[in-house]
């Protein structure tokens, strides 16, 4: 039951992890780029022909025009081939931002000359891109030298004092712009690592959850075997001892069919465990009492059951340890002191409900050493340590022993 399932939760795991890291975009980031890339290009080329198609500025005005538009497409160039093959943005890349300064400046610088005025698109453009991928003191000194060469430009060209403000009102903003593009990407990527990571936490879950389910399952179906299979072995052992020294066949079959009952219930009860684990059980005194009148059917020893405080319900995690603890010992009393009273109490405290079993031990035998049989212990039994793991997982307790002459088993579980 334990080998495919690991396999599965690790490729459901797999699948989580491949889901997270997937892209949330709605379409895919090459075609964002490509589309990015157009528009960049389309504009550097209507800046090209709007300042070198119409009526042109005079020679020197029209020198550093070209110087200006010629570096700005060497950046732009630049800038591209390093965001398609560069293992990080051009804007974080020393060189490319102090090319990228330089263009900014000098078509700044020209764009306060008449006709030439589009210019100033290029600088806008490297100041978005050096504001969202650069350091902020980076864009803010590219940005504020920009600002310089225009108004050392309107200076020179004796432009209009509405160039000599909206220019660098224009930077300004762009700049601002690209800090909001920057927060905004920020998140985006901090929103992503969150998500991958809830997508991760909940395949880990998921998968702690199956193995959760599996130990339960496992630990039941060992208590029920282990509970129907050393009652099954008194049957038998009952039924060795009526053919080997009473020669009673009629008595001995009688055992047997017993025997095969109780290998039909532990059949029942393991379907049970298996499918039914989830399922609510009757309450904890009911399933007691139907445990304690079986007891006295099949081994005619007493079972008193005595219920103390104000009964309240369980959830099954709290009853079923106690119930199962209750058989083991009743199994181990049968065993191990034939025909003798147990008495069982279950107590409703105010922080813990706790079930303790006693049985007086067996009368020596005389023609076996010592006083007493050896019983087993916490430490000794498998039973016993099953429930005693299965309650320390819920913070409870079991204790095993001999107690003013009797064997005494006692379980607590908080409430």
């Amino acid at each position: 039951m334990s080998g495919p399932g690991p396999r599965r939760a690790v490729r459901q795991e797999a699948n989580y992890g491949d889901a997270a890291a997937r892209p949330s975009h709605r379409y895919p980031a090459h075609v964002l780029r490509t589309v990015s890339w157009l528009l960049r290009s389309g504009a550097y080329v209507f800046v090209g022909l709007d300042a070198f198609t119409g009526p042109g500025p005079g020679a020197g005005a029209r020198a550093w025009a070209v110087v200006a538009y010629a570096i700005g497409g060497l950046a732009l160039l630049l800038w591209g081939l390093t965001d398609t093959f560069g293992e990080r943005p051009a804007g974080q890349t020393p060189r490319i931002q102090g090319l990228f300064a330089v263009a900014a400046v000098a078509c700044g610088y020209a764009s306060a000359f008449a006709h030439t005025g589009a210019l100033v698109a290029i600088s806008l453009m490297i100041i978005m891109d050096l504001g969202t991928e650069s350091a902020l003191p980076v864009g803010w000194t590219v940005a504020g030298c920009t600002v310089v060469a225009i108004e050392t430009g309107v200076l020179v060209a004796r432009g209009s004092d509405g160039l000599a403000l909206g220019y660098p009102m224009l930077v300004v903003m762009v700049l601002i712009a690209s800090h909001n593009r920057r927060a905004y990407r920020v998140r985006a990527e901090q929103s992503a690592a969150l998500l991958a990571q809830t997508e991760l936490l909940r395949a880990e879950q998921h998968r702690v959850a199956v193995l959760d389910e599996r130990t339960r399952i496992a630990r039941e179906i060992h208590d029920v075997l282990a509970h129907s299979l050393g009652a099954l072995s008194i049957q038998i052992q009952a039924a060795g001892a009526l053919l080997t020294d009473h020669q009673d066949i009629d008595r001995a079959v009688t055992v047997l069919a017993e025997a095969r009952r109780l290998t039909a219930d532990g059949l029942t009860e393991t379907r049970r465990a298996v499918h039914a684990l989830r399922a609510d059980i009757a309450p904890l005194d009911e399933e007691l009492a139907t445990a304690a009148d079986t007891h006295r059917q099949r081994h005619g020893g007493a079972v008193r059951l005595r219920v103390e405080g104000e009964p309240t319900p369980l959830t099954p995690d709290q009853a079923l340890p106690l119930f199962r603890t209750a058989q083991e010992a009743l199994t181990n009393a049968a065993k191990h002191a034939p025909a003798q009273p147990v008495e069982v109490t279950l107590t409703y405290g105010d922080d813990h409900v706790s079930l303790t079993v006693d049985n007086p031990l067996a009368l020596p035998d005389p023609g076996r050493t010592g006083d007493r049989p050896e019983f087993a212990t916490v430490d000794g039994g498998y039973g016993l340590t099953g429930m005693r793991e299965r309650l320390l997982l819920l913070g409870g307790t079991l204790d095993a022993g001999v107690r003013d002459g009797c064997w005494r088993v006692r379980a607590e579980v908080p409430r």
